[in-house]
């Protein structure tokens, strides 16, 4: 999708300074047996100071593709990845892991994205130690401290000795160590007990305000995408549907998938007609608009045309032929 008028527009409406983390034209594609899938097909968004983009949509969707993208594992088939104005796409191995330092990810299974050999104090320090700075063992228990582990406790324990919520609050002192700019999360509670979730999701808004940061949270639990972000941004098949302000999502929601995905809500009211057919196939996905298929609006415009993400009011974009027609309806 090219920078139109109106995404341009959003990614300086930043009272005048670059925003955080800017991506443009990002595409990622993946080799397979018959082909190719785009997992990521041509979309652009920005991360302002101190917000918190969230990314939303069903399983597949390319949501985790893109934050992977970002942080260039692997690095985007094509596009632009700006942190604080720098670009990182084509940099060497030795120049990402200084530049890049400045933005961490954390995973969703806490557990695989630790070193199982490690100590807890080992893990938290490992990054600045790579990078060949000293840590003291006051900044690691200051940090196990903040995220809610006690350094006694754990300082000498394993990841296997730690429970699935521990191992979280580890990831997250690990992250927070670099001194992060960005932190990107990615469906961090899914695989976590719900008594545990929300006391992670209260971390992360903890550090976000104590630390200074910007964060990108992908999930596809709707409630706690709304509850944590500023802004919604709604991705379907590799595409960007739909960018809404959070507090606005429920109530000025427009285009038929964001509908859908809120009429699933349990206690929703149920008046989004059931989209016809199946989800498509990534490997040949429909043309035009990707959702058309499915969507009870489509007409041959839509099969024939991509839509172009436009603004129709401040902070909310949407990608839909008939967005204006559908916000009267």
């Amino acid at each position: 999708m090219p920078l139109t008028e109106s995404t341009t527009q959003s990614v300086l409406d930043n009272g005048g300074r670059e925003p955080v983390l800017a991506v443009d034209n990002l595409v990622v594609t993946f080799p397979v047996r018959g082909g190719q899938v785009s997992a990521v097909a041509d979309i652009t968004f920005e991360v302002r100071e101190g917000e918190t983009l969230g990314i939303l949509g069903e399983s597949g969707c390319g949501k985790s593709s893109a934050g992977r993208a970002v942080m260039q594992i692997p690095s985007p088939t094509s596009g632009s990845v700006r942190l604080d104005g720098k670009e990182l796409t084509g940099l060497t191995r030795k120049q990402l892991r200084t530049d890049r330092a400045a933005m961490q990810m954390i995973f969703q299974d806490p557990v695989s994205s630790l070193n199982p050999r490690r100590k807890v104090k080992d893990l938290v320090a490992e990054g600045r130690h790579i990078r060949g700075e000293k840590v003291t063992d006051a900044e690691i228990r200051q940090l196990l401290s903040e995220v809610g582990l006690d350094p006694d406790t754990v300082w000498d324990r394993r990841p296997h000795e730690l429970s699935g919520g521990q191992c979280q609050r580890v990831c997250i002192a690990r992250a927070l160590m670099m001194r992060p700019r960005l932190m990107i999360c990615d469906e961090p509670v899914s695989s976590l007990d719900v008594s545990v979730q929300a006391q992670i999701l209260n971390l992360l808004e903890d550090a976000k305000s104590e630390h200074n940061l910007s964060m990108v949270f992908i999930a596809h639990d709707l409630a706690v995408v709304k509850n944590i972000s500023d802004r919604v941004m709604i991705m379907y098949l590799g595409k960007v549907c739909e960018v809404v302000p959070s507090d606005t999502l429920v109530t000025e929601a427009v285009h038929p998938y964001t509908k859908l995905l809120l009429s699933s809500v349990p206690g929703a009211e149920d008046d989004v007609p059931v989209p016809a057919g199946e989800l498509p196939s990534p490997l040949n996905p429909p043309s035009g608009c990707r959702f058309r298929t499915r969507c009870p609006f489509a007409t041959e415009k839509c099969a024939a045309e991509e839509p172009a993400l436009e603004t129709i009011a401040p902070d909310h974009q949407i990608a839909c032929h008939y967005a204006r027609e559908l916000m009267n309806a």
